[in-house]
This record gives structure tokens, sequence and C-alpha cells, in this order.
């Protein structure tokens, strides 16, 4: 009986390895099987070669231009920390900003306005670069004028021509302009150093840097009419409170406050870089950014290789099922 039992054993343990065997991968079996469908490796890989070549000539030249700006000094900060720290609860309850000089918090939330909706808005507009932005197709180096595409623009009338549904209209909206602009502009704030890049991307590289240059400039500008506006506002109001009160000292606190919102609008108004100052200007980029025309082909061809194997040993595996 042992010796039945012992042969029982052996007899499974034989067919489980034979088993265990032909589910093994043979090195040597797959590579007859890609060695005889070379053929098709070699012309699949030729065809995703041929597609990466035209797909990387087909794909226009994208410039790049950026700039690299500071936050700009508070040149009247000293004054304005000082009356923040002594009068800093009447101004509050004044309805007044004396600010206090933090030049950090200022250039942050002028990088939130750049990248409003707002502000990008009214940018496009100002500067009416929907044309360039929405329906350029590619540049004129010779002319260095941009071509646009036929389909959507017709610059000779200057209409619009795109075949959209509603609710778009053929000319795009501002919502469609803002998301159009998103992913060509690029806002970075290095927490460190608080240097500030703004780059922008097109097929135009005149394009780009002048871009960059209307951005740096009208942020500024509309940080400076900001604290215009506020501290004209709240010099009227200081004034009005004077007029309300007799009681010398808190006359006199509201003159200071006065005097310091009067120093506030003649140091916006002297001052073209008021929030932010250009360290490092934008040019004209002489090279373009992108496509990476060598690394298309290279991952088309590897790709088509891939796949052309994958192909075949998938093939022979059913093959084999069956």
């Amino acid at each position: 009986m042992a010796n039945t039992s012992t042969t029982i054993s052996t007899s499974e343990d034989y067919r489980a390895a034979l088993i265990d065997s032909r589910d093994e991968i043979d090195l040597r079996e797959l590579f007859d099987v890609i060695w005889q469908g070379k053929w098709l490796i070699i012309i699949t890989t030729f065809i995703a070669a041929v597609i990466s070549v035209c797909v990387a000539l087909y794909l226009p030249n994208i410039y790049r231009s950026e700039a690299t700006l500071a936050p700009a000094a508070e040149a009247q900060g000293g004054g304005l920390s000082a009356l923040a720290s002594q009068f800093g609860g009447l101004a509050s309850l004044a309805g007044v900003n004396l600010g206090g000089g933090n030049k950090a918090d200022k250039s942050q939330l002028a990088l939130e306005v750049l990248k409003s909706r707002r502000f990008i808005g009214i940018f496009i507009e100002k500067h009416q670069i929907l044309p360039d932005l929405m329906a350029d197709k590619k540049w004129d180096s010779a002319n260095n004028q941009v071509v646009y595409d036929p389909e959507i623009y017709d610059a000779t009338s200057q209409t619009w021509v795109r075949n959209v549904k509603p609710p778009r209209q053929p000319k795009p909206s501002l919502q469609e302009a803002y998301l159009a602009f998103q992913k060509l502009i690029t806002v970075t704030n290095d927490a460190k150093t608080s240097m500030v890049t703004i780059a922008v991307e097109h097929k135009s590289p005149y394009i780009t840097k002048q871009w960059v240059d209307w951005l740096v400039e009208d942020i500024n500008s509309e940080m400076k009419t900001r604290d215009v506006e506020e501290a004209t506002k709240s010099t009227e109001y200081l004034n009005h409170q004077i007029q309300q009160t007799n009681v010398a000292d808190i006359r006199s606190v509201l003159f200071n406050l006065i005097e310091e919102q009067a120093k506030t609008i003649m140091f916006a108004n002297v001052r073209q870089e008021y929030i932010f100052k250009t360290i490092d200007p934008a040019v004209v980029p002489e090279l373009k950014a992108k496509p990476k025309r060598a690394l298309i082909v290279v991952l088309g061809v590897v790709l088509g290789g891939i796949f052309s194997v994958f192909f075949i040993l998938v093939r022979h595996f059913f093959k084999s099922e069956k």
C-alpha cells in the first residue's frame, strides 16, 4: 500500500511539473515568434516613423518669451508703517487702509489679479488680440505676420467665419478667449526670492515679447489705479470726519492720515513700475521652444515597434490556445 501511494504521489507530482513546464515562457520560442514576424515589425515601425515625421513637420513652431520681475520697494513704506503702528486702530475704525508696506501681500494680490478673468478679458479687448489668440495658423517669418486660419477668421474683411453650434457665436466670447489665453501664459512665483516670471508662448516670436511687455505694463497700471482710487476715497472720507469733530488730537491724527494718502497718490503717479520692477525684460526669441521634432520621431518609432511586437505575441498566444 505504501508503494502504491508513493507511486500515485510521484505521478501527480510529475503531472504538476509537466503542466508548470508548459505554462513557463520559453524565451527561445518567443524569439522565434518575433523573428518570424520581423517583416511586420519592420513595416509597422517604418509606417510609424513616416507618420511621426509628418506630424513633426506639420506642427508649427512655438516660441516662448519671458520676463523676470521683482516686487517694487515701497518708497513711503516707513511713514505708513509708523502710522499703522500708532494709529492703526483708529484708521481701521475710520475705514482707511494704511497697508503697512507689506509688498509681498501686494505682489501676491497682483498675481491673482493678473490671472483673473476680468483682467485678461480687459487685456484682450484693450489690445485687440482676439484674432492672434483664437485664429492664428502659422507665422510668416518673411513678412513678420500671423497667418490666420481662413475657416475661422477672414483677415481681409476682419470678420469671424467659424462654424460653431449655439450658444457659441462665430466671434469667440471672452470666456473662450480666457481659456485659450490661460494655455499660453505661465506665471510663476519663487517663494524664496519673491521673484516673479511671466512667460507667453505663441507661434509668432514678436507677439510673445509684445504680450509679456503689455502684461507687465497693464498689471502695474491696474494696481496703481486701484491704490489711487482707494486713497482718493479715503481722503474724501477723512475730510468729512474732520468736519464732524472738534477734538484736537483726533483732528491731528486725521490730518496725518490724509497726508499719507496724499503721499500714496503722489508716489503712484510718479512711478511707472508701481508693483513689479523688471529685472530681466522680455526679448524676441530666436529659437523655438517646441515642438521637439526629434523626440516626436523617436517616440513614434519606439511605440510603433512595441505595438507590432505586442501584436505578434498576442496573435501567437491566441493561436496556441486554439
